[in-house]
């Protein structure tokens, strides 16, 4: 290493540290007052980097970028409390792909743990673009979808893998991925994943990395958990906080509306059509379908969340939503953090949420930078006191009151939004009361009525073989079919002659015999 490489690094060292010290405390502030316009290759970000953001569409940096991009450069670790939709995406992923190294197969060099299908999912689309610009791979580990996919992927080779905790610690209990050689960690909704029990899964996960690894984490909050979790396996972290300490719900507007169980789903459906688009978060997943269904009964089209939903499903009522194809989201807490998506004007409760923290998640959905919403509460009698805690967790005072729709803002038209179709949702899965399949009443669409027989095609009103269209034959005068009669027409006197056990109990001497011998009493 030469004297001007060393000059080049102390020089790189030292305007990053100065560009850090100038985010932290203000860059505007500085220079005599005069705004200070940052950009990407401000933050010591390569030409190539910054050429793979703007072809991406991003031009510039945000506020939890500009504070975090620096440090996280030099190879510090990094505790950041900012909130969802922020920018914490390219915040992490920007300083990561740059630093990271070539993986091999089964042996990746960057992770990030996030605690959904997805958070993970959402997090691969935004870096995988810029990755294939640096010719970088980037693969998705979660569960829902199959293990052999998954694992031909890693043996050809990943550098960074976005895994949630289960699927990974499944995949290195196989020893198909190992995190030895894992250079840099990253945690994203810490919070989220110590409410969700995977503390421990993550901290035996951090076990399994590399020793000199680069630990980073993004949390909503930083609660004791992640306190823990920083204390242990982060080394001298610059804490960064964004934002307000708390998740407002102040800029919503609420709505504590007082009703019996079996209007729940009619003031749902006519919330929604009032305010817009919206999230209706349940407590089980037996709940969600349960009201999903009466939603569509309602004539609202909606798409279902929850855990125990594939992947795929899920993934294509996300994508249903954002496209504006359909009302409403039913879903669990699952759906309640992590996810960036817009367009959400409601939010229903149409089962109380555990605490005031997820009613926070819940109701965040909505109005979100700097927008409005409508949250509406469905109370009912019994649940009145459970309410008042929330309301005094979040620091809300709402009286409960009857529904009155006439409070409720409208911030979009959904009328253009087509009602559900005949058979209500997931109708292909759904099956008639023989057990077939219910393909909206065109089960015989693609199919001939008669199919194949004897290796001939037997079409109803079609031309039909000289030897009858009934097996047979000729037997018994006019029972054989007529070429070009059609549907062979039945002849009783014509029937195969019964014997015991051909038709139990079906006229004949077959009344008093049967296949067991049962005698009559």
């Amino acid at each position: 290493m030469g004297p001007y490489h060393l000059k080049f690094v102390s020089s790189a060292y030292f305007f990053n540290s100065l560009l850090s010290i100038l985010n932290r405390y203000g860059s505007r502030a500085c220079f005599g007052g005069r705004g200070v316009k940052v950009r990407f290759s401000d933050l010591g970000i390569s030409p190539q980097m910054c050429h793979e953001l703007k072809r991406a569409g991003f031009d510039e940096p945000f506020e939890v970028q500009r504070e975090t991009i620096p440090d996280m450069m030099l190879g510090r670790d990094v505790c950041c409390r900012a909130p969802t939709g922020s920018g914490k995406t390219l915040a992490f992923g920007i300083p990561m792909l740059e630093r990271v190294g070539r993986g091999e197969p089964s042996l990746p060099k960057a992770l990030i743990l996030t605690p959904t299908r997805e958070l993970a999912e959402q997090i691969h689309g935004v870096l995988d673009p810029i990755a294939w610009g640096l010719n970088l791979k980037v693969m998705s580990i979660y569960g829902g979808v199959s293990y052999s996919k998954q694992i031909r992927r890693l043996d050809r080779g990943v550098d960074v893998v976005v895994a949630c905790p289960g699927r990974l610690l499944d995949l290195i209990d196989r020893e198909n991925v190992f995190l030895d050689e894992v250079e840099i960690v990253i945690l994203d909704e810490a919070d989220r994943m110590a409410d969700m029990g995977f503390t421990e899964p993550v901290c035996q996960i951090l076990e399994e990395c590399s020793p000199k690894r680069q630990t980073i984490m993004f949390s909503a909050t930083l609660d004791d958990e992640v306190a823990e979790i920083r204390d242990k396996y982060q080394a001298d972290p610059q804490i960064i906080e964004i934002g307000p300490e708390e998740v407002s719900v102040t800029e919503m507007n609420h709505h504590f509306w007082l009703m019996p169980n079996s209007m729940k789903s009619r003031i749902s459906a006519e919330a929604i059509r009032k305010s817009g688009r919206g999230f209706i978060f349940c407590r089980t997943r037996a709940g969600v379908e349960r009201v999903a269904d009466e939603m569509e009964d309602e004539g609202l089209r909606v798409t279902s969340i929850h855990g125990g939903m594939p992947q795929k499903k899920r993934s294509r009522a996300v994508d249903d939503f954002t496209e504006g194809r359909c009302h409403a989201i039913v879903a669990t807490d699952v759906a309640a953090r992590g996810l960036d998506i817009k367009g959400v004007h409601c939010v229903v409760h149409y089962d109380p949420p555990e605490n005031g923290k997820a009613f926070k998640h819940r109701s965040g959905r909505t109005a979100r930078a700097g927008g409005s919403g409508n949250v509406i509460s469905l109370v009912q009698n019994p649940q009145k006191k459970k309410w008042s805690t929330i309301q005094k967790e979040v620091g809300l005072n709402i009286k409960f009151s009857t529904p009155e729709f006439n409070e409720v803002i409208q911030h979009e038209d959904i009328s253009h939004i087509q009602p559900p179709g005949r058979g209500g949702r997931n109708s292909r899965q759904r099956k008639d009361r023989r057990g077939r399949p219910n393909n909206g009443g065109n089960r015989n669409r693609n199919k001939k009525h008669y199919g194949r027989r004897n290796g001939r095609d037997d079409t109803r009103g079609g031309n039909r073989d000289s030897r009858g269209g009934k097996r047979g034959g000729n037997r018994g005068g006019n029972s054989g079919g007529r070429r070009g009669s059609g549907k062979p027409k039945f002849d009783r006197s014509s029937r195969p002659p019964k014997g015991p056990g051909r038709s139990r109990g079906r006229g004949g001497d077959n009344k008093r015999k049967s296949r067991n011998n049962h005698s009559r009493r």
